[in-house]
């Protein structure tokens, strides 16, 4: 996954272009679906001979993807500053070579992809003051310090104690720095798209490799919070915003062509939800996700606003337009926090990854769907819980309920009907409720309503829901398929999933630290935000009259998890952790210009290659590649 350093003419006017003549119709007309519309579903693949399912084409694709991937990882320090120098367009910072060493101690996969999220996150503080930069670091109330190799903090919020705990196992290799942490599960920056094009685009002008001999090689010291000379740096004032309505915060954070910024805003949600496939169109290829990535990013997507709680009324909400160094665990494509590795995921609690049962073979488990949770999403309340999407999920997955849809009975009250343009075979035979009922076990397990005092019932939500007990994921791993749903935010089950045999079908709008090192159709199957594609993929895998192919679900499940136990170990995030920290420290360093590790062109290890010459000899970029992040 590599992201754009400035959006595309493409789609800063294309996609806008094409789509904006139907955004007052889908968003003021009739609730429904408009997926079943042919017109809906690209067919890129017409004309090439055999028809193969559109499925198969993203598998094949996938399978290309990765190898092409991996192809390039680095097997030595040269080759891997070679590739950060290409890819970057500046040399890696000091301490690079400590870095390598410790990666390979690891038995890390060194592919210079894995670590795009980092230069994403950074790029625009390269055009802050280096000043301003630690300012607002050790100014803000949650943060962890690091002192002399020493990682230590004042906070005991269990998250922090987490992350302290994370960041203390690379303590030793770590500058002096402050890191200050979000603690919410909803993101909290979301800086303005115009001023985030600005700041990355004065930082790409200021990108340059100094000459090898004149290179700054180590950090400086530290001084305590509040004691450095940037302690009478004047920072901009942080306002922190508590609209509940969230979508009128993050939408500020896509580009202003966009339809989330030029769509009219909803705010009636005590209906029956718009699902139009026509903002799927960017990143799908007939009716199925062919661009992961696009698909996790809202700004196209403007019927998303009533479809997801956190664009409707999230838990809390405490968000500023001013840009300062904070990390999370997870975030939107508009936020504009650091990510690290979360809590959970470094914590390994049993809840979410559920190691016991995570290895029965797959031939011994059940044909079927389980999913398990708790209705989050947000706050969910009697006017707005048709547009949360674990309850449209749960409902989608209710075979009675499509029965009564199907016989036009019953209108569906949060979710659609399946396009007739998938061709499902149960559908045109008017057995889609009874097909889904025979593998779906999908329940909540407490409603989180919105009135005190109902346990986990819920009385506006009751006559559409049942609640059943929870289940332990050793249980869950009984089953071949499933799928992962986002809650407030990221769902923390996803790298439990993956470690395990089953295959995991995973819809999000959320972004995290490993997401540039796992490729859809090969090690996952991504499900479009609507779930619209849903019972398409699962009458692609369970098939109907033996028609279905077992054994490529099979094979994603089994290379998933081969890929997570190589590239998503508690070691790969220690990997993580310590190049991003050591990538903060330079950009918070005045002298970061000029900083950088130069060991390979000056005559330490591997200091071979024409690349590595051209380098030395003077200024420049490095490869058609250099500057991408």
């Amino acid at each position: 996954m590599a992201f754009p350093r400035r959006p595309s003419a493409f789609l800063r006017y294309l996609i806008p272009a094409a789509l904006i003549l139907c955004v007052f119709y889908v968003l003021t007309g009739q609730p429904g679906s408009d997926f079943a519309s042919p017109q809906n579903f690209r067919r890129p693949w017409a004309g090439l001979g055999a028809q193969k399912h559109p499925i198969e084409y993203l598998i094949d694709s996938g399978e290309k993807e990765f190898a092409n991937k991996i192809s390039r990882q680095s097997h030595t320090i040269a080759e891997a500053a070679a590739a950060y120098r290409q890819r970057r367009g500046r040399h890696p910072p000091p301490g690079f070579d400590k870095w390598f060493k410790f990666a390979q101690e690891k038995n890390a996969v060194i592919v210079e992809d894995f670590w795009d999220q980092i230069y994403h996150d950074l790029e625009p503080f390269w055009a802050l003051e280096a000043q301003r930069i630690r300012k607002d670091a050790w100014d803000f109330e949650m943060r962890i310090e690091v002192r002399d190799g020493k990682a230590s903090s004042g906070s005991d919020w269990f998250w922090t104690k987490i992350w302290l705990k994370m960041i203390g196992t690379v303590e030793g290799l770590l500058p002096d720095m402050d890191i200050a942490l979000n603690a919410m599960d909803e993101p909290r920056l979301v800086v303005p798209w115009e001023e985030i094009d600005e700041l990355v685009g004065r930082a790409g002008q200021e990108k340059r490799m100094v000459r090898a001999e004149e290179v700054v090689t180590e950090f400086e010291k530290l001084a305590k919070p509040g004691e450095g000379p940037e302690k009478d740096f004047e920072t901009p004032k942080k306002v922190w915003e508590g609209n509940k309505h969230y979508w009128l915060i993050a939408r500020r954070g896509c580009p202003p062509t966009s339809l989330a910024r030029q769509s009219p805003v909803i705010t009636d949600f005590n209906r029956t939800p718009l699902i139009k496939s026509s903002f799927a169109l960017p990143h799908m290829t007939e009716g199925y996700v062919s661009n992961y990535t696009l698909s996790t990013d809202f700004c196209h997507q403007s019927d998303l606003q009533a479809l997801e709680g956190v664009f409707v009324e999230p838990l809390s909400v405490s968000a500023t337009k001013t840009l300062f160094p904070m990390f999370g665990g997870s975030k939107l494509a508009v936020n504009n926090e650091i990510l690290l590795p979360a809590p959970m995921y470094w914590n390994e609690e049993e809840r979410f990854m559920g190691s016991q049962g995570a290895d029965i073979p797959w031939e011994e488990k059940e044909d079927a769907v389980i999913w398990r949770g708790v209705a989050t999403g947000g706050k969910n309340k009697e006017d707005n819980w048709r547009s949360f999407q674990r309850h449209r999920f749960v409902a989608m997955n209710n075979g009675s309920k499509i029965t009564l849809a199907e016989q036009k009975q019953l209108e569906p009250v949060n979710f659609a009907l399946p396009p007739k343009a998938y061709g499902l075979k149960a559908q045109k035979r008017g057995k889609l409720g009874e097909w889904v009922a025979s593998w779906s076990n999908v329940q909540f397990i407490d409603l989180m309503c919105g009135i005190k005092g109902q346990g986990v019932r819920c009385n506006y939500t009751d006559q559409h829901f049942e609640v059943t007990k929870g289940m332990p994921m050793a249980e869950q791993f009984r089953n071949k398929y499933l799928p992962d749903i986002d809650g407030n935010s990221f769902s923390g089950r996803y790298l439990g999933f993956l470690r395990s045999t089953s295959l995991p079908i995973k819809a999000t709008l959320w972004r995290e630290w490993h997401d540039s090192r796992l490729v859809a159709w090969k090690h996952f199957v991504p499900m479009d935000s609507r779930f619209g594609d849903w019972y398409g993929i699962m009458e692609f895998f369970l098939g109907i009259d033996g028609t279905g192919r077992d054994e490529v679900a099979r094979k994603i499940a089994m290379e998933g998890k081969e890929w997570a136990e190589r590239v998503l170990r508690k070691e790969d995030m220690q990997v993580y952790v310590l190049r991003l920290l050591l990538e903060y420290a330079r950009v918070s360093d005045p002298r970061r210009g000029e900083m950088g590790w130069v060991g390979d062109l000056l005559g330490g290890e591997g200091t071979k290659g024409r690349d590595n010459e051209l380098v030395k000899d003077g200024e420049g970029e490095v490869g058609s590649a250099a500057g991408e992040a």
